[in-house]
């Protein structure tokens, strides 16, 4: 089972970018899928999730009306758009799939290797 976020990068703060996360191994529209973002030494921050079947997703209250998570299970892929960035979003983000859907992210059992984003000028 494995799980790829790519997409982060250097960016301005006002700027975007729209994250990936690519599964294989399992069957990946069994899960919900989580983003989730950390930094040196703290605790994983819940992002955004998103239902096995897209219906339903979930945000933290500091990305709200920025990011938006949506999937294609056709092409085994979760995607974050994360618009109006700031300096604060800077970490590396992962994406995680789980069984149960939400912030927790002790709900989630497989995670990949995460994707780095700095917000700078």
């Amino acid at each position: 089972v494995q799980l790829q976020a790519s997409g982060g990068g250097l960016v301005q703060p006002g700027g975007s970018l729209r994250l990936s996360c690519a599964r294989s191994g399992f069957v990946y529209d069994d899960y919900d899928i989580g983003w989730f973002r950390q930094d040196p030494g703290k605790e994983r921050a819940f992002v955004a999730a998103i239902s096995w079947s897209g219906s339903t997703t979930e945000y933290a209250d500091s990305v709200k009306g920025r990011f938006t998570i949506s999937r294609d299970n056709a092409k085994n892929t979760v995607n974050l758009q994360m618009n109006n960035l700031k300096p604060d979003d800077t970490a590396l983000y992962l994406c995680a799939a789980s069984k149960r859907l939400g912030g927790k992210a002790y709900f989630y059992d497989y995670w990949g290797k995460g994707t780095l984003v700095t917000v700078s000028s």
